[in-house]
């Protein structure tokens, strides 16, 4: 089963029959039968329809409302929400605390989504969560208004808070899956509500302007929620303020007045930073995560901590939870001599902070073999330009596994329109071990464009010995 790098909200428009499934492979594939834009693409679903959270909210109240046996953070952006989930799961699990975490999409495997206390669901856990939803969903359809059957996503989405309902986390920290206001996630009353940033992206669905797309985002914001807003354009900014004065929000804690990243600089396998919070100020913390937007992200996610708990944490406590932070697929080394680095920047926002990335953090390594693949939707042209044409060495394109792939001859024409020498492959795991055949030990391979293409080659790179099985 793929990743979708789009988790949006899809439905069938016509019959779907659920069956129970028997193992946990039944049960995927059962889940894979349900809608989602791979479904769309394969001819096995129906048309995308108009975003809602009908089936969602029959669903879970039919379960019992298992996402409201927590406090939830609610994490929304353009760009950084994975890391801010990660990174806040981590401060929050160090204060003592058991945290569910919920992440999209996964890189290779679905159990990556439904986290506890750092681990994912395991087999078992996961194929009864979706037997019971199977066996649920078969007993709702025709009932409660339904018309149709949930999506892909949206089936995702109450395996997580069903599981961390039946392991009784204390906390769950979620991140959203597109948008906001409709998305799955959104039955859930955030006590924190978390907004990254707002850029262009997914603009057929949420819309054309940042102001636009911010009016979607800003839907997670709950009556008596904290905002811990990270966007910094007035004009967007507002949005956000309007949303939550509107629902009667408790608080809102903004970025460069109430919390921030003060300094930012690399370190020996990451950033140095300083931050401060309304509760307190956090010097020479140690952050294993490549690139200065990490800074920011770090700062969202420790006021989101603080403002969940009423108090300030620990400086130990930071400095320990920190300096444990992973985020896999996002600035990742998964090969050293020559280094091999995975990023999923898949938007003009995402290439930018790559390429700041390359130059604060990997200056030292002047000469970059881009293996590249993209979905249909997106620019490749953009992507390799935010690099630099000065360090891209060679540009190996690929095509993404996903029926939504752009083609690897597109990625290489933009290659060219560019005057970047380009190879093409067959395949993801060609294209890596073509690119680590053009390189010395002291070059940098990088693979980006997609999730899907992040994923593939981190498990060719585990194939390869790169990283633990």
């Amino acid at each position: 089963m793929r990743p979708p790098d789009d988790t949006g909200h899809r439905s069938a428009s016509n019959g779907h029959e659920a069956a129970l499934p028997g193992s946990l492979g039944d049960a995927l594939a059962w889940l894979d039968r349900h809608v989602n834009l791979e479904a769309i693409e394969r001819g096995v679903a129906g048309r995308a329809a108009a975003p809602t959270l009908g089936r969602m909210a029959p669903l879970l109240a039919a379960m019992g409302d298992p996402e409201a046996s927590y406090p939830v953070v609610h994490v929304t952006g353009t760009n950084g929400k994975g890391s801010t989930t990660r990174i806040c799961s981590t401060l929050l699990g160090a204060q003592g605390l058991s945290v569910g975490t919920y992440t999209s999409p996964h890189l290779e495997r679905l159990n990556e989504r439904l986290v506890r206390d750092g681990q994912p669901i395991d087999d078992t856990e996961l194929e009864e969560e979706l037997e019971a939803l199977a066996a649920l969903e078969a007993f709702l359809v025709g009932r409660e208004g339904w018309t149709v059957p949930p999506t892909w996503f949206e089936l995702v989405t109450a395996a997580a808070f069903r599981w961390f309902a039946d392991i009784a986390v204390d906390v769950a920290v979620v991140e959203v899956g597109l948008g906001g206001r409709f998305d799955a996630t959104n039955v859930a009353h955030a006590s924190v509500a978390v907004v990254t940033n707002v850029e262009l992206d997914h603009v057929q669905i949420l819309g054309s302007t940042r102001v636009e797309i911010a009016g979607e985002k800003a839907g997670i914001v709950k009556p008596g929620s904290l905002l811990v807003l990270g966007e910094r354009d007035p004009e967007v900014a507002q949005v956000f303020l309007d949303e939550a004065r509107s629902v009667g929000a408790r608080e809102v804690w903004r970025r460069g007045g109430d919390f921030d990243c003060v300094v930012n600089r690399p370190a020996h396998g990451g950033r140095l930073l300083d931050l401060r919070t309304p509760g307190g100020a956090y010097d020479d913390v140690f952050l294993p995560l490549f690139g200065p937007h990490q800074g920011d992200n770090a700062a969202a996610a420790l006021a989101a901590a603080e403002g969940l708990l009423g108090a300030p944490l620990a400086a130990d406590v930071v400095a320990e939870a920190f300096a444990a932070t992973t985020v896999p697929g996002r600035l990742e080394i998964v090969g050293r001599r020559p280094l091999v680095l995975l990023d999923g920047a898949h938007n003009a926002a995402g290439a930018a902070a790559l390429a700041t990335a390359l130059a604060d953090d990997f200056a030292a390594l002047p000469r970059v073999v881009v293996v590249a693949g993209c979905l249909r939707g997106r620019d490749p042209a953009e992507l390799l330009g935010a690099l630099g044409a000065e360090r891209v060495a060679l540009v190996v394109a690929c095509a993404p596994p996903s029926p939504r792939a752009l083609p690897a001859a597109a990625i290489a024409e933009a290659a060219r329109g560019l005057d970047l020498p380009v190879e093409l492959a067959g395949s993801v795991p060609e294209a890596l071990r073509l690119a680590l055949g053009q390189v010395g030990p002291d070059d940098l391979v990088l693979v980006t464009g997609s999730l899907y293409v992040v994923g593939e080659a981190r498990a060719a790179a585990r194939r390869l010995g790169c990283l633990p099985p």
